[in-house]
C-alpha cells in the first residue's frame, strides 16, 4: 500500500495516515507538500542565481567587445595620422609643380600623357584605399552589431504596426458595433457588460497609434535612430495596462456569460465572420494586450545587447527596461493574486458548510484530489480513529485540498456535495513536520 503519515506538533491530535491508489500519486502529494514550504524559496533562489550568471556572462561579453572597439579606434587613429602625412606630402609636391602650370600649353604631348596616366593611377590608388577602409569597417564587429541593432528596430516597427492593426480590429469590429447594439431597442448586451469586456482597450489603441507614428518618424531619419525619448513618453501612460490585465479574466467570464444569450452569440458570430478578423475569435483579440509589455522587455533586452556602453541612448533604454520589468512584475503579481482568490472562493462555494480559512487572501491553492484514508496503526495494533460520525474501521475515500497554510479533508455525499469532516477536517500546516519513512519496515 502506498500511504504517508501526517504528524502534528501539538498533543491531542493523533497521526493521520493517507493512502493513494498508486505510488506515483503518493509521490506527487509528498512533492506538492514539499513545494508548499521552504523548498519554494530554494527554487526561487536557484532561478535568481541562473539569471545572475546570465547577466555576468553578458557583462563579460560586452567588456570584450569594448576592448575590441578600443583597439579598432586606436588603429583608425594611427591610419588617420598616416593619411594626414600623405596629404601634406602631396600638397608639397603640388606646390612644386605649380610654376610649370603656366607652360602647360607648351608642354610636350608625351609629358601630358604621362601626367594623365599618373592622375589615373593616383585616383585608382585613392579609390582602392577608400574601398579597403570601408570594407574593413563593414567586416568589423562594431558594424555587425549596428546591423543587428537596426534589424531589431525594424522588426519592432513591424510588430508595432501589426499590434496597432489588431487593436484597430478589436475596437472597430467588436467594441463600437456592440456599443451601438447595446443602445438598440432590444439590446442583446448591456452597456455595463460591454464596458466590463473591453474596459479601456480603446484608450490603449489611441496610445499605440501615437507610439507607432513616432516610430515611423524615427525610421524616416535613418540611419540616425533615437528611440529613448519615445519610451520616455510611453512609460507614464502604461499604467492603463495594469487595469486591463487585472480585469482580463473577469472580462472573459462576462463574455462567456453573455454568450449564453442566443441573440448575442448570433451577433458575435457575425462580427467574427468579418474578413478583417481572419477567422480569429473575440477572445483572441482580448488576449493580445496581455503579451505586449513582455514583448517590449524582450525587444529592449536585445537592443541593449547591441548598444555600446558609451552610446547616447544606453542609460535611457536601461531605465525604460527597468520600468517595464517593474510594471510587468506588478501586473503578474496582481493577476496571480486575483486568480488565487477566485480559485479559493470557487472551492469554498463547493463546501456545504463553507470554510472561513479560504477567505484569507494569503492562502494559496496548491493541489486537490482524492485520497484513501486508512485506519491508524499504533504499536502494531489496529486502533479506531474518530473522524466525525465515522468510526474508522475500514478505508474511506476523502476529497482533499492542499493549501500553503491548511489541509482540508472532505467527504462527498451521495448527491455529490462536499462536507468538511467534523473532527480533523481543517488541519493547520503552520507547525507541522513532514517525516518520510524510507525503511522497508
Amino acid at each position: 500500500q502506498h500511504y504517508f503519515t501526517v504528524l502534528f506538533g501539538h498533543e491531542g491530535q493523533k497521526p493521520l495516515e493517507l493512502r493513494c491508489e498508486d505510488e506515483v500519486d503518493g509521490d506527487e502529494w509528498v512533492e506538492a507538500i514539499h513545494q508548499a514550504s521552504y523548498s519554494d524559496i530554494l527554487i526561487e533562489r536557484e532561478v535568481l542565481m541562473q539569471k545572475y550568471i546570465h547577466l555576468v556572462q553578458i557583462v563579460e561579453t560586452e567588456k570584450v567587445a569594448a576592448n575590441q572597439l578600443r583597439h579598432q579606434l586606436e588603429d583608425q587613429d594611427t591610419e588617420i595620422e598616416r593619411l594626414k602625412s600623405e596629404i601634406v606630402a602631396l600638397n608639397k609636391t603640388k606646390e612644386k609643380m605649380r610654376p610649370y602650370q603656366g607652360n602647360q600649353e607648351d608642354e610636350d604631348p608625351d609629358i601630358k600623357k604621362i601626367k594623365k596616366v599618373q592622375s589615373f593611377m593616383r585616383g585608382w590608388l585613392c579609390r582602392r584605399k577608400w574601398k579597403t577602409i570601408v570594407q574593413d569597417y563593414i567586416c568589423s564587429p562594431h558594424a555587425e552589431s549596428m546591423r543587428k541593432r537596426n534589424q531589431i528596430v525594424f522588426n519592432m516597427v513591424e510588430a508595432e504596426s501589426e499590434y496597432v492593426h489588431q487593436l484597430y480590429v478589436l475596437v472597430n469590429c467588436f467594441l463600437r458595433p456592440l456599443r451601438m447594439a447595446a443602445s438598440s431597442k432590444k439590446p442583446p448586451i448591456s452597456h455595463d457588460d460591454v464596458s466590463s469586456i473591453f474596459l479601456n482597450s480603446e484608450t490603449i489603441m489611441f496610445l499605440h497609434e501615437i507610439f507607432h507614428q513616432g516610430l515611423k518618424a524615427r525610421i524616416a531619419n535613418w540611419p540616425t535612430l533615437i528611440l529613448a525619448d519615445l519610451f520616455d513618453i510611453l512609460l507614464p501612460m502604461l499604467n492603463i495596462y495594469q487595469e486591463f490585465v487585472r480585469n482580463h479574466q473577469y472580462s472573459l467570464q462576462v463574455l462567456a456569460n453573455c454568450k449564453q444569450n442566443r441573440d448575442f452569440d448570433k451577433l458575435l458570430k457575425q462580427y467574427e465572420a468579418n474578413p478583417a478578423c481572419e477567422g480569429r475569435m473575440l477572445e483572441t483579440f482580448l488576449t493580445y494586450p496581455m503579451f505586449q509589455i513582455p514583448r517590449y522587455i524582450i525587444t529592449l533586452h536585445e537592443l541593449l545587447a547591441h548598444t555600446p556602453h558609451e552610446h547616447v541612448e544606453r542609460k535611457s533604454l536601461e531605465f525604460a527596461k527597468s520600468k517595464l520589468e517593474e510594471l510587468s512584475r506588478v501586473m503578474h503579481d496582481e493577476v496571480s493574486d486575483t486568480e488565487n482568490i477566485r480559485k479559493n472562493l470557487a472551492i469554498e462555494r463547493t463546501i456545504v458548510e463553507g470554510c472561513d480559512i479560504l477567505l484569507d487572501t494569503s492562502q494559496t491553492f496548491i493541489r486537490q484530489g482524492s485520497l484513501i484514508q486508512v485506519p491508524s496503526v499504533e504499536r502494531g495494533k489496529l486502533s479506531k480513529v474518530r473522524l466525525g460520525s465515522l468510526s474508522l474501521k475500514k478505508e474511506g475515500e476523502r476529497q482533499c485540498f492542499l493549501f500553503t497554510k491548511h489541509f482540508l479533508i472532505c467527504t462527498r455525499s451521495s448527491g455529490g456535495k462536499l462536507h468538511l469532516l467534523k473532527t480533523g477536517g481543517v488541519l493547520s500546516l503552520m507547525e507541522c513536520t513532514l517525516v518520510e519513512e524510507t525503511e522497508a519496515s
